[in-house]
């Protein structure tokens, strides 16, 4: 099974990603974890995104895809994989399209915006072992203490409730179109299903 996951940030994609990743018994690809691993063992495309990053350039689409096809053509893709956070344009859409890789499902997992700014800037983090809370669905005993050490708990800066609105408003410009594609996709009897679920 060859999957997308698409929603907005702090709407659950990572922990459910996990969930199915684990149920399918397929590998959970993220670009960024793709990147840093490519980079790490020093492959040759490893090496070009490593120049571009270090010049603080964008990785071009195209290197991307090469990326993820190399990806894919690993063992442990053999019974299909999940895609967490790509493709993130349209044009990366279309290029997944034109390479001929097949998806089999999209998910989108829909929450409102307000409950994603209150869950996220909700949050509170224990550094050192990354334990989370929430404020207001799962509180420390002791506000802004960790459970287990007594140490300070922080807030991310990306969560933030400026940072979070500014998240937001980037996915509907940039991700979200990325749903009527493949909405349009699958309306069209196409071999890749869409599958809407409340988060």
């Amino acid at each position: 099974m060859q999957i997308i996951l698409l929603g907005a940030p702090g709407a659950g994609k990572g922990t459910q990603a996990q969930f199915i990743s684990k149920h399918l018994n397929i590998p959970q690809i993220s670009t960024g974890d793709m990147l840093r691993t490519a980079v790490a063992k020093k492959t040759e495309l490893g090496l070009k995104a490593k120049d571009l990053m270090e010049k603080g350039e964008l990785v071009p689409d195209n290197l991307i895809l090469d990326l993820v096809q190399d990806r894919i053509s690993e063992t442990d893709c053999a019974n299909g994989f999940l895609f967490d956070g790509f493709p993130r344009t349209l044009e990366q859409a279309n290029a997944l399209k034109d390479r001929q890789i097949k998806i089999d499902c999209v998910i989108e997992i829909i929450v409102d915006d307000k409950e994603i700014i209150q869950r996220m800037s909700g949050r509170r983090v224990h550094s050192a072992s990354g334990r989370t809370y929430h404020i207001k669905h799962n509180p420390p005993k002791q506000e802004n203490i960790d459970d287990e050490t007594g140490e300070a708990l922080i807030q991310r800066p990306d969560d933030n409730e400026e940072t979070v609105k500014k998240r937001l408003s980037i996915y509907h410009e940039q991700t979200y179109p990325l749903v009527e594609f493949y909405k349009g996709l699958s309306s069209k009897q196409s071999s890749t299903n869409y599958v809407e679920i409340s988060g």
